[in-house]
C-alpha cells in the first residue's frame, strides 16, 4: 500500500499562527481491535504449545528483529511526515519551528503516539503467536499431510498438467527465477513498510488501525488454515520438478526452512521452530488484504493498480518457485476476504466516511 505524502497534506500553505485543531482519538473499539486479535492469537498459541509440550518462544529472535525494523520505519516516516507537513504550511524554504509545533499538536498528539505504539506491539505479539502455532502443526497433527490431494486438485484445474511446469516452460528457468524470487522476498519488507505508512500517513488514524487489524487477522486465520490442511508445498513434495531453477534467494530460504523442520521434528523442545506450511498462502493473503483495503479506503487509482499487480506477481511467484499449490493461493484469497470483513466488524470503521475524506479540504484535521 503506497501512500503519497503530499496527497495527505493540505494543498495550500497554512499560516503557522492558525489555531491548531486538537487530535481526536478514534473510538475505543478501533483502538482495541488489534490488541483483541493479539490476545486471542496468543491464547491459542499458549494452548497449542502446551498441548505439544514445547515452550512459547521467539526462535532466532525473528519477531523481535521485525518489531525493531517496524519501529525504525515508523520513526523515519514520522520525521518525514512532520517535516513535510510543517514545510507545506511555512512561507520560507525551511519549515519553521512554529509550524513544527503546530503539526505536532494537530497530527501527533500524545494519544496518537500511544495508539500507534500499542497497535505495533499488538501486531507483532500476534505474529509471535502465529509463528508458534505454525511451528507445532506437525506435532499436533503428526503424519497428516494433504500435498497429494492439493497437487491432484491443481492438475485437475489444468487438464492434467502441473501449473509450475507450465510456467517453467513458458517463462524459462533463468531470469524469471530471479524476478519471482525478488517478488517473493519483497513480502518481508512489504508488511512493515505498508503498516508503518498506514499508521503514520493516515489522515484519520482509524484507517491505519483498520489496516493493522486486517493484517493481524491474517496471522490468526492463516494459522488456523495450517491446522485445517497441513501440507508442505510442491517444492518439498517433488523437489526434482524445481531442480532446474537457477539459484536464488528464495531457493536458499526453502533449503533453510527444510533443514529447520528436520531439526525441529528431531527435538522440538530445544531446536528452532519449523516454518513450513503451504495451505493457505499467507503471501497471497497479505497482498490481497492490502489491495482490498486500498479499494475500501478509496485510495488513488495508481495505488490500486500497484497493489493488484503485486498480487498477480506474488501468485505467479508462489507457483513458479514451488512454495504453494494453486489451491493454497485460492485459500489465501479467502483468508484475505475474511480478514478484511472481520476487521471491518471489529473496528466499526465507517468506510463511506473514509472514502469521502480521501480529498481533505485545506486546513482540515485528519
Amino acid at each position: 500500500m503506497t501512500v503519497d505524502v503530499h496527497a495527505e497534506l493540505p494543498s495550500t500553505p497554512l499560516s503557522p499562527t492558525e489555531a491548531a485543531v486538537p487530535f481526536v482519538l478514534p473510538r475505543r473499539r478501533m483502538l482495541l481491535a488489534a490488541p483483541a486479535v493479539a490476545v486471542v492469537t496468543m491464547a491459542a498459541a499458549l494452548l497449542a504449545t502446551g498441548e505439544a509440550g514445547v515452550p512459547l518462544r521467539d526462535p532466532d529472535n525473528v519477531t523481535g528483529n521485525r518489531l525493531v525494523m517496524a519501529v525504525s520505519l515508523i520513526l523515519a516516516l514520522f520525521v518525514i511526515d512532520m517535516a513535510v507537513r510543517a514545510w507545506r504550511r511555512s512561507q520560507g524554504r525551511w519549515p519553521t519551528w512554529a509550524a513544527l509545533v503546530a503539526v505536532r499538536r494537530e497530527h501527533w498528539a500524545l494519544g496518537r503516539v500511544l495508539a500507534v505504539a500499542a497497535v505495533i506491539v499488538a501486531f507483532y505479539a500476534t505474529y509471535l503467536a502465529y509463528r508458534n502455532l505454525k511451528s507445532v502443526v506437525p506435532l499436533l497433527r503428526p503424519g497428516d499431510l494433504f500435498d497429494r490431494q492439493l497437487a491432484d486438485f491443481d492438475r485437475g484445474m489444468f487438464a492434467g498438467n502441473d501449473p509450475a511446469m507450465l510456467l517453467h516452460e513458458a517463462l524459462g528457468t533463468g531470469l524469471a527465477t530471479q524476478v519471482f524470487s525478488s517478488v517473493y522476498m519483497l513480502f518481508f519488507l512489504f508488511i512493515p513498510g505498508t503498516l508503518a505508512a498506514a499508521l503514520v500517513f493516515s489522515r484519520k488514524l482509524g484507517s491505519g488501525l483498520f489496516y493493522a487489524t486486517a493484517l493481524s487477522l491474517n496471522w490468526l486465520l492463516g494459522a488456523a488454515s495450517y491446522f485445517l490442511l497441513p501440507s508442505l508445498g510442491p517444492i518439498y513434495l517433488d523437489p526434482s520438478a524445481f531442480a532446474g531453477l537457477a539459484d536464488s534467494e528464495a531457493g536458499r530460504l526453502q533449503q533453510i526452512l527444510l533443514e529447520q523442520r528436520v531439526e525441529f521434528l528431531r527435538d522440538p523442545a530445544i531446536t528452532t521452530a519449523q516454518s513450513i506450511g503451504a495451505f493457505a498462502s499467507l503471501h497471497v493473503s497479505i497482498f490481497v488484504t492490502a489491495a482490498l483495503t486500498a479499494h475500501l479506503l478509496g485510495l488513488r487509482r495508481s495505488v490500486k493498480i500497484v497493489a493488484w499487480t503485486l498480487v498477480a506477481l506474488t501468485v505467479g511467484a508462489t507457483i513458479y518457485l514451488g512454495w504453494h499449490y494453486v489451491a493454497d493461493d485460492l485459500g489465501g484469497v479467502a483468508v484475505a476476504v475474511l480478514a478484511v470483513a472481520i476487521a471491518r466488524a471489529l473496528t466499526g470503521i465507517d468506510l463511506r466516511a473514509e472514502r469521502r475524506g480521501a480529498s481533505p479540504t485545506p486546513g482540515e484535521n485528519r
